[in-house]
Formats: structure tokens, C-alpha cells, sequence
């Protein structure tokens, strides 16, 4: 209505409509697909400091074998991480959810099913598939996860809606490695390293190969530069559960 009014007073070119649609939708593809755009709703993605503290995060597990390896190389260097879990890979790894809870890691909600269209569901279903996982955590580990990371880091209105009726915390990063894309180790240690800076929160993957390979430098390389990795939940100031 605004834009007809402005064309019958001022008669603006019919071309003009075309192209505003276009910018348009280029901003709402950003706010959708940036998850760090806050365009929808805020989404912590780093913590707010000037210490040299960092987080690191792992998506989609648990995974049998890859899931285990990082536990133990996290455990070596007493480093406490956050596991966004996918709720359908928990029947079947009860014993992998069970140690990521006994050695003082935090479980966050990666949804239930992960499915490929999960970001055109309506609120209900996206709801529906947030409260399943919660229901398959609580099952094994007795805890209610309270932080929340999109699938495919993807937020829309309907998203809003179900992690605001679920009164989910939403969490993304504000380093994506790309780890389930690089394969090449040095490459990929190169760039995890140039992006290292205060507050920064670190997005791993425990399904894969690389990730366990290239961790332990990581986080050596981390401590060189005199940097502590600290839980999520301490650094972004959050509550982790229910």
C-alpha cells in the first residue's frame, strides 16, 4: 500500500518495483541464512569480552567412534565443550550422550530429526520436533536441554515462534570451521587459527574425520597464544537447562 502511494504521487518507474522486490529478498535470505544476522530473533553467537577466553561447540552427533575420539582428546587437556545433539542419534549411543554428561560437557538441542526441509516446517512441527529430542535427552541423562542451535543455522518467523513457545535459548557461532567441506588439515587448521579472538565460540562437527585429527593442535595452538577455553555457558552467561 505505501509503495502504490508513493507511485501515484510521485509516479515512480515500473522497473523500479522489480528491483526493490529483489533487495528485498536478498535481506530476508541474509536474515534467514546469516545466523548471526539477528533478523528474526537474537541469537547469542559470541560471548561479550576482552579476556582471552573462547568456547568451543560440536553439531550432529552423537556419532559413534568420532563422537568418542574428541571426548577422550578433551579429556586429556581438561577442556569442556558443548555437544548439540540430534536426538534421533541418541537410540543406539545412550552410553556416548551418557559420558558426554558425566564428564562435565553441556548437551544442547540440534533438533530430533535434522531433516532437510526442517527450516519450511510450520512452528507447531518445528516444536513438536525440539520437544522430541528434549524428551529423548531426558530419557538417557535425566537433563531437559535448555540451549538450542539451528539446523543448517537457519532462522525464519516460524523458528521464532517455536523457540519462543519452547523457551529455548537460541545459540549459534561466531566460527564456523567447515570441517564437514575442508579436508585438507593444514588448510583447515589455518583458518580456525586466523579467527581466533576473544569471545569467540567455535562450530565443530563430531561426525567428522577431520575435526578429531586437527583438534589436538587446535587446541594447542589455542594455549600458545595464552587463550582458555571455557564452557559456553560461562561465556555467554546462560543457564544450560531446564
Amino acid at each position: 500500500m505505501i509503495l502504490i502511494g508513493i507511485h501515484m504521487k510521485y509516479g515512480l518507474p515500473f522497473y523500479i518495483y522489480p528491483l526493490l522486490f529483489i533487495v528485498y529478498s536478498l535481506i530476508v535470505f541474509y536474515g534467514c541464512y546469516y545466523i548471526g544476522s539477528n533478523f528474526f530473533i537474537k541469537v547469542l553467537c559470541s560471548g561479550d569480552t576482552d579476556q582471552k577466553e573462547i568456547a568451543i561447540s560440536f553439531d550432529d552427533g552423537p556419532a559413534s567412534g568420532y563422537t568418542t575420539e574428541i571426548l577422550q582428546v578433551l579429556k586429556q587437556d581438561n577442556i569442556k565443550a558443548t555437544f548439540f545433539c540430534i536426538g534421533n542419534r541418541i537410540a543406539g549411543n545412550e552410553n556416548i550422550i551418557n559420558k558426554i554428561k558425566e564428564d562435565g560437557h553441556i548437551i544442547g538441542n540440534h533438533s530430533y530429526s535434522h531433516h532437510f526441509w526442517f527450516d519450511i516446517f510450520s512452528s507447531k512441527k518445528m516444536l513438536d520436533d525440539l520437544k522430541k529430542m528434549d524428551i529423548e535427552t531426558e530419557r538417557v541423562t535425566g537433563l531437559v536441554p535448555k540451549l538450542f542451535r539451528p539446523p543448517y543455522g537457519v532462522t525464519n518467523p516460524n523458528l521464532k515462534k517455536a523457540i519462543i513457545k519452547g523457551n529455548y535459548i537460541p545459540v549459534g557461532w561466531s566460527v564456523r570451521s567447515m570441517d564437514t567441506v575442508i579436508r585438507n588439515e593444514k588448510k583447515l587448521l589455518n583458518k580456525i587459527e586466523r579467527s581466533l579472538k576473544p569471545g569467540a565460540v567455535f562450530l565443530f562437527h563430531d561426525t567428522s574425520k577431520t575435526t578429531v585429527s586437527i583438534l589436538p593442535e587446535f587446541i594447542r595452538e589455542v594455549k600458545n597464544k595464552g587463550y582458555h577455553i571455557i564452557p559456553l555457558d560461562k561465556l555467554l552467561h546462560l543457564i544450560p537447562y531446564a
